[in-house]
């Protein structure tokens, strides 16, 4: 234990004595303070104090990682979301691209009934001219080809096994087989495989 510090007045009137005594007290007050400094303690005090601060360490750093992974998580997510959205925004646009023909191409289907029938009708009148024939058959196919080029596809199933989802049963025909497509009344078609309207039949019992 250090020596404890003088209870005296500073000599004001002699200013070497005075400072002389205010070194020796200074000098006594920092041999106390050093004496009750926790740095210079014991080495197992030190210790305890080191141990205190690496624990405390890794707890942030545990926490700072926990928090980074979380991060990395939430940022994962997002993007399969956008992923996700972006992709769904793109279905639904090439969709629309698809179908946006849906009920122009349909109203052209009444023109290619109508040639069809034309050719019906010419091909038993014997007194129809060639090339009206010939005009109307060219006419219908080029109508085809463009449906065609853009997903058109004909539904002319005789002779087929009835089909619910594409075909229209309108009646019985006694000549064709049970649940099989006898005479096509109106040939059906599809739009890029939906249907765009059925085929009107005659099926089979």
């Amino acid at each position: 234990m250090s020596e404890q510090a003088p209870n005296h007045q500073y000599d004001t009137k002699d200013p070497k004595a005075a400072q002389s005594n205010i070194e020796h007290d200074e000098s006594i007050l920092e041999s106390t303070i050093e004496e009750f400094d926790p740095a210079s303690n014991s080495g197992d005090e030190a210790t305890i104090k080191n141990d205190i601060n690496l624990d405390a360490f890794q707890a942030r750093i545990a926490e700072l990682e926990d928090e980074v992974k979380s991060a990395k998580e939430g940022q994962a997510r997002a993007n399969a979301e956008a992923y996700n959205a972006q992709r769904r925004m793109e279905q639904e646009t090439e969709k629309s691209k698809k179908f946006a023909l849906q009920k122009f191409a349909k109203e052209l289907l009444e023109v290619v009934d109508n040639l069809e029938r034309a050719i019906v009708s010419v091909q038993q009148d014997d007194d129809a001219d060639d090339a009206i024939m010939e005009g109307v058959k060219l006419t219908h196919k080029s109508l085809l080809n463009v449906l065609n080029k853009h997903g058109v596809q004909v539904v002319d199933p005789q002779g087929e096994k009835f089909n619910a989802d594409l075909h229209e049963a309108v009646g019985i025909d006694p000549n064709a087989e049970a649940d099989t497509v006898g005479e096509v009344l109106q040939k059906g078609y599809t739009l890029h495989d939906r249907l765009l309207r059925p085929a009107m039949v005659r099926v089979g019992q």
